[in-house]
């Protein structure tokens, strides 16, 4: 999977098309949960792109503090029902904290409760309880990544 980090202002009309179909596909249609995804914080993020080929298999965003929490949030992390279950999740999830922790100190997520394990994995706190987010079960995790070197290369934000 190649990723590439991309600020809003950056975003192709392709690519924002293409970010706004999976995230539909898997948000709205697959879990069956009608809600508005654009919810005008994605101008306020940095965006992770996962592709495979020119296929965009997998996404997560970046979103400033002070617009969803008082630190910077990770969320809208998803993947491409085809390519689920091949790690790409994890990865596209570690990319972002690496990312953010060059950024903040701290990151928070609205996470899905059933996917707890998944970012308990990756070294996240539940905090508080569980809470009803579009009509889904979600909770409240919390990282603070140590400062180290990624694994993985970006193209610039510019």
């Amino acid at each position: 999977m190649e990723l590439r980090w991309k600020s809003y202002a950056l975003l192709t009309k392709q690519e924002l098309y293409a970010v706004m179909h999976l995230r539909q596909q898997v948000f709205v249609l697959e879990q069956n949960c009608p809600f508005i995804d654009a919810d005008l914080n994605d101008e306020l993020s940095d965006h992770l792109l996962g592709y495979q080929g020119s296929e965009l298999i997998a996404y997560a965003r970046l979103v400033e503090p002070g617009s969803l929490y008082p630190g910077p949030s990770i969320g809208r992390i998803v993947t491409s029902k085809k390519v689920r279950g091949m790690g790409f999740g994890k990865i596209i999830t570690q990319a972002a904290i690496d990312f953010s922790s060059k950024k903040y100190p701290m990151i928070i997520s609205s996470a899905q409760y059933r996917l707890i394990n998944f970012y308990q994995d990756l070294m996240f706190k539940a905090e508080g309880d569980v809470y009803l987010e579009d009509d889904i079960e979600h909770i409240k995790m919390t990282i603070a990544p140590p400062k180290r070197m990624s694994i993985f290369s970006f193209l610039p934000l510019s």
